[in-house]
């Protein structure tokens, strides 16, 4: 079992910035995979990025240039940098985990934060 805690979330301008955090407790040894989904209203839960199983990055095209993820492995910690952030970046963002202990794979979701980009 993996528990996630997300903080960060809120309201903020259009143009200004956030950084949402995960802190990983539990069964860290088995995660092999770490990012960030979004899900706004009316639309299906999306990948906004992430860390692949190797290591490396992926993005969404829309926030490519303008979000930035990074971890914290002495922390199990992962951060979401949001700058330039648009309206239609308003959603309920969620911290994912993938897992795998003894080959069976799973995963994990955080409670969600709201991050609100109005004037």
């Amino acid at each position: 079992q993996v528990q996630l805690v997300e903080s960060g979330g809120g309201l903020v301008q259009p143009g200004g910035s956030l950084r949402l955090s995960c802190a990983a407790s539990g069964s860290i040894f088995s995660i092999i995979t770490m990012g960030w989904y979004r899900q706004a209203p009316g639309k299906q839960r999306e990948l906004v990025a992430g860390f692949t199983s190797d290591g490396r990055t992926k993005y969404a095209d829309s926030v490519k240039g303008r979000f930035t993820i990074s971890r914290d492995d002495a922390k199990n910690t992962v951060h979401l940098q949001m700058n330039s952030l648009k309206p239609e970046d308003t959603a309920v963002y969620y911290c994912n985990v993938g897992t795998s202990v003894g080959g069976v794979p799973d995963d994990y979701w955080g409670q969600g934060t709201q991050v609100t980009v109005s004037s």
